[in-house]
């Protein structure tokens, strides 16, 4: 059997990755937030990067806990950030509202390019991991050498 590749590495749970997700997205925010006065650049890539690793590391059984993620981490710290530092996405005069709907408005591309490349690493990682499931199951049920499997059954007579 050969050595795992990198689509069949990640082993860990769904909530766990949820929650590294969810401390590295607030980090990174409040990091984006302390070197400019809005969020720009650095957290754009940053969320992307955020959501390529979740799709790595996170286990078979749990990709649609992280197939869902993206939009509402998303969603999550702009809510935050809108509540209690709006003017951060958007000026004063305008509602808490409106300014989490003006954040992810300006915060769409990073949102569709992390989702985007969530959902096909998933995907890829789907398909590696059936197929290596498939190739084991048959390697597992076939034995070298051995006889083709015969029916026979008990006290029928051959006439």
């Amino acid at each position: 059997m050969s050595a795992p590749t990198l689509w069949e590495e990640g082993n860990s749970s769904g909530r766990r990755v949820v929650r590294l997700a969810i401390t590295s997205g607030v980090l990174l925010a409040a990091f984006d937030l302390l070197i400019s006065p809005s969020l720009g650049l650095v957290f754009d890539i940053g969320f992307v990067m955020i959501c390529i690793a979740a799709a790595l590391g996170v286990r078979k059984s749990d990709f649609f806990v992280i197939g869902v993620l993206p939009p509402l981490l998303m969603a999550g710290i702009l809510l935050i950030i809108s509540v209690f530092a709006r003017d951060m996405l958007t000026s004063l005069t305008d509602s808490r509202a409106q300014a989490f709907v003006s954040g992810l408005t300006h915060r769409s591309a990073a949102l569709v390019i992390g989702y985007g490349l969530c959902l096909l690493i998933l995907a890829i990682r789907h398909q590696v991991l059936t197929k290596r499931a498939r190739a084991d199951r048959a390697s597992h049920s076939k034995r070298e050498g051995s006889p083709a499997p015969t029916l026979t059954t008990a006290g029928a007579s051959k006439e």
